[in-house]
């Protein structure tokens, strides 16, 4: 299997540096030229199937990406990002200000820590696996792409190439960028990660 991985475009709370987690925040302007662009580049990709986060901000972007494409989206839960529950809305400040030995407890532990009614890494590492080994086992020589959020990509990232879990943070995944990892019998190999130069005719 050939897995295509994009994340959402921009959101106002991208912008204002809010955690987002399930909160359905929907696209902005630049957020939709983003997801067009985006389009633009997979149209020289071959799709097989599209799934996608069922917040708006990850399903309208692969909407935008399906409309020249004969593919129905299928939405998945598991694919949302983190739950960052009583957290979502506020800033890294505002976090800080309320919780802050929560909060350097979860940076210091984020695989078995979680924010306030959120939850932990491993919880989503948890679906994320569950999800993954669906597809695998129904597009098996397929390419499939994925919309959704930089935590579930960062943590895929860390499972499919065996890495700790607390290092997902290394990954930096952009708004709109093209990540590509295919599957062999003795593992994965990440061929392509967070490609952004479609973009650049936003600049």
């Amino acid at each position: 299997m050939k897995l295509l991985l994009t994340r959402h475009g921009e959101t106002d709370w991208n912008l204002a540096r809010r955690y987002q987690g399930q909160s359905d925040a929907p696209l902005n302007q630049t957020g939709i030229r983003q997801a067009e662009q985006l389009a633009n580049r997979l149209s020289k990709e071959t799709v097989h199937a599209i799934y996608a986060s069922d917040l708006s901000r990850a399903a309208v972007t692969a909407q935008l990406i399906a409309a020249s494409r004969q593919l129905e989206i299928k939405t998945d839960p598991r694919w949302r990002e983190l739950s960052f529950g009583q957290w979502e809305g506020l800033n890294y400040a505002e976090v800080d200000a309320q919780w802050h030995d929560r909060l350097t407890n979860w940076i210091a532990n984020p695989v078995p820590s979680a924010p306030p009614e959120g939850e932990s890494l491993m919880q989503l590492a948890e679906r994320v696996q569950s999800a993954l080994d669906e597809l695998k086992s129904n597009h098996k020589d397929d390419a499939v792409l994925v919309v959704s959020h930089s935590g579930v990509i960062q943590t895929l990232l860390c499972l499919v190439l065996g890495m700790d879990l607390k290092r997902y943070w290394q990954f930096r995944v952009l708004q709109a960028s093209l990540t590509i990892v295919s599957f062999h019998e003795n593992g994965a190999v990440l061929n392509l990660f967070n490609e952004i130069s479609h973009l650049k005719a936003l600049e």
